[in-house]
């Protein structure tokens, strides 16, 4: 499931100015496609800084998302790799973010489930860092799916 969502929707950078930016230019495809609108993206940011960065699920990999409050068209997908990673606050490193968008909570849990059973894999986790283009993402991805 989570390499259906992802091709076309991967974005591969040396470095963002800010966690803020590392979130739009994450969710950019999505936007492209319509899948989600500015709101949506502007709803991750305050989250962050609302609750802290809660998104940054394990060292190194930010999962931005919010709840749908009509700023959601279609359910999807993005991802970001930085080469040199981003600081979120409390001084979190972050080098990829899997941005989320989900129509309904089940499509949320989801996806949060398949992303999380990938990343408590080590291994998995090693690869992902060094992935370099869509190509070796997707993959990984369907590898390990």
């Amino acid at each position: 499931m989570l390499s259906h969502f992802l091709k076309n929707n991967t974005k591969f950078l040396q470095s963002v100015p800010s966690w803020e930016e590392s979130i739009q230019i994450a969710a950019q495809p999505l936007l492209d496609q319509g899948a989600i609108t500015t709101a949506y993206v502007q709803a991750m940011i305050d989250n962050v800084h609302k609750n802290g960065p809660y998104i940054v699920i394990v060292p190194g990999i930010a999962m931005p998302h919010a709840k749908n409050t009509g700023n959601i068209n279609a359910t999807g997908m993005s991802f970001l790799k930085l080469e040199t990673p981003v600081l979120f606050p409390e001084g979190k490193e972050v080098s990829l973010l899997f941005v989320l968008a989900a129509e309904d909570s089940t499509g949320h849990l989801e996806l949060i489930t398949d992303l999380s059973s990938m990343l408590i894999d080590e291994d998995v986790m090693v690869k992902l860092l060094q992935v370099s283009s869509e190509t070796e993402l997707i993959s990984l991805i369907e590898e390990v799916e």
